[in-house]
């Protein structure tokens, strides 16, 4: 994975000025476009689009600041048809336009070229089982709300305080099937991970394919497939989020897995009174890598 990030990297450095065929690459690699996208995106801290965007306009900024050519050769030349495009690109990244940057020399935000390397990590060994499930359904409420990284998502977190107590009584007693208990389900995730992208977030059950639906439910059919479960105990949901970002970092690069499309989920099996702690199982679609 290391060696496959690396050749990504040098793919957008090949295409800066023009679009790069990642699912190209990733037949080539023996991976899929999702998972190479994921794996980018949780070890470089940004979507691979947001990162070809910020080398291409340090790459460009080098053409306004020597000030050689106008800046419509140097809109065209980095793969924009107009000066106005080119332009809110250009201040997107440096927080000043074109022009400005030519007067003044700057200021300047430049993207270094990424490189990945391996290091020496996973001294703590991270709890995981393997589970092959056969087809079910994630049923409850659901919502779009925006992608957040760090701390509590105010948007889930109003979601499901508007359910009322009862609700959450009904949903448990629905759920017939493995994992149990009530669940945070993320879905439509895009492959970026893209902060402030939206997502189908469900609170809700899981059931066997059999068992009847409530009409006032939403639904969400899971095909067969494996299943990556950690297990999470600490604070919440800093643990979690730890243990998801170590995924990327430490267990897919260790083993021969890759992500899949599909929901990840979250059951609660402990919690604190006021939710300050929990332990909890992280579920993430697989496939042999």
């Amino acid at each position: 994975m290391i060696s496959a990030l690396n050749q990504l990297v040098d793919l957008v450095e090949k295409h800066l000025a023009e679009e790069f065929d990642v699912h190209e690459l990733a037949r080539e690699l023996g991976t899929t476009e999702y998972h190479l996208r994921r794996m980018f995106s949780s070890l470089a801290g940004m979507p691979l689009s947001e990162y070809a965007r910020r080398r291409r306009m340090t790459v460009a900024a080098a053409d306004v600041v020597r000030g050689e050519d106008d800046l419509l050769s140097i809109a065209v030349r980095h793969g924009y048809g107009s000066t106005e495009a080119f332009g809110r690109a250009f201040r997107a990244v440096h927080g000043s336009g074109p022009s400005d940057v030519r007067r003044d020399g700057g200021p300047l935000r430049t993207q270094p070229q990424l490189r990945f390397r391996l290091t020496v990590e996973g001294s703590i060994p991270m709890e995981t089982r393997l589970v092959d499930r056969p087809v079910f359904r994630l049923v409850g409420h659901a919502a779009r709300v925006p992608l957040i990284h760090q701390g509590i998502n105010p948007h889930i977190q109003q979601h499901i305080t508007a359910l009322p107590q009862e609700e959450h009584l009904r949903l448990k007693a629905l759920g017939d099937t493995e994992p149990a208990g009530l669940l945070q389900v993320s879905d439509d995730l895009d492959p970026d991970g893209a902060e402030g992208s939206e997502l189908t977030y469900l609170h809700g059950v899981a059931v066997s394919r059999d068992t009847p639906i409530p009409d006032d439910l939403d639904a969400i059919e899971v095909p067969a497939g494996m299943w990556a479960v950690f297990r999470t105990a600490g604070p919440h949901p800093q643990a979690l989020q730890t243990t998801w970002a170590a995924t990327a970092t430490e267990w897919f690069p260790s083993n021969p897995w890759r992500l899949r499309p599909g929901p990840s989920m979250v059951a609660v099996l402990e919690r604190a009174d006021d939710f300050s702690t929990a332990t909890c199982e992280l579920w993430l679609p697989v496939e042999p890598a």
